[in-house]
C-alpha cells in the first residue's frame, strides 16, 4: 500500500519540477500532425496522418484562435480564448504522443485544436498579442491543459464550469456582460492563477 502511494505521488512531483512555469521555457515551435481531410475538405479527426509539420508556436496559436473563437466576438472573449489556446498548445508541447509511427504534440483537428495554416485574423491576432506574456496555471505554476467546448449560445454554460472546461459561447456571453478575460477564465477554471511568463513579452 505504501509503495502504491509513493508511485501515485511521484509523477506529480516530477511534473511539478519539469513543467513548472519558471523551469520550462516558452515554446518556440510545436509539432502538428496533418491528417487527411474528409470529403467536405475539413481535417478529419479519424483521417490518416499524412505528415508532421513543425510550426512556429506564436503562428500556431494565431492560426488556431479564429478557428475556435469567432473573430467578431468581444475582445474579452477572444483574449480569454487566446490564453486557453496557448496553454492547451503549451501543455501538449510538453506531452507529445506517437501514433502510427508519427511523434507529434497536436494534430490539426478538433482532436486537439482546429489549426488552419495562415488563417489568422486581425482581431484574434490582437487578442493574442495582448495576452502573449500571460499564463493561466496552477498555483504551484505547473503548466496545465485548459480544455474547452462550444457549449450553447446566450448562456454561461454552468455545466462546463463544474467540469473545469471553458464554454466558447459562454465566454462571449460573459464578455457581453462586461466580464474581463481574467474573470471569464476564473469562472470556468477555478483554483488557477493568472501570471506573467518569465522573459516573454508582447509582439
Amino acid at each position: 500500500m505504501a509503495a502504491a502511494m509513493e508511485l501515485a505521488v511521484l509523477p506529480r512531483q516530477v511534473e511539478a519540477q519539469t513543467n513548472n512555469l519558471n523551469n520550462t521555457g516558452f515554446p518556440s515551435y510545436i509539432r502538428v500532425a496533418i491528417r487527411e481531410s474528409n470529403p467536405w475538405g475539413e481535417p478529419d479527426t479519424r483521417g490518416a496522418i499524412i505528415y508532421v509539420k513543425t510550426v512556429n508556436f506564436d503562428q500556431y496559436c494565431r492560426d488556431v484562435i479564429p478557428n475556435e473563437w469567432f473573430p467578431t466576438w468581444r475582445p474579452a472573449a477572444l483574449e480569454a480564448g487566446a490564453i486557453a489556446v496557448k496553454m492547451f498548445g503549451w501543455y501538449h508541447h510538453l506531452h507529445p504522443v506517437t501514433v502510427s509511427g508519427f511523434t507529434f504534440d497536436v494534430d490539426n483537428t478538433v482532436n486537439f485544436q482546429l489549426y488552419r495554416a495562415q488563417s489568422n485574423q486581425d482581431t484574434t491576432d490582437q487578442a493574442y498579442y495582448q495576452t502573449r506574456k500571460l499564463a493561466y496555471v496552477n498555483p504551484n505554476l505547473v503548466i496545465t491543459e485548459l480544455p474547452y467546448r462550444a457549449g450553447y449560445q446566450n448562456s454561461p454554460n454552468w455545466q462546463y464550469r463544474n467540469a473545469q472546461k471553458m464554454s466558447q459561447w459562454g465566454s462571449q456571453y460573459l464578455a457581453e456582460l462586461g466580464r474581463t478575460p481574467y474573470e471569464i477564465l476564473n469562472f470556468y477554471y477555478s483554483g488557477k492563477v493568472l501570471t506573467t511568463i518569465p522573459k516573454v513579452g508582447g509582439l
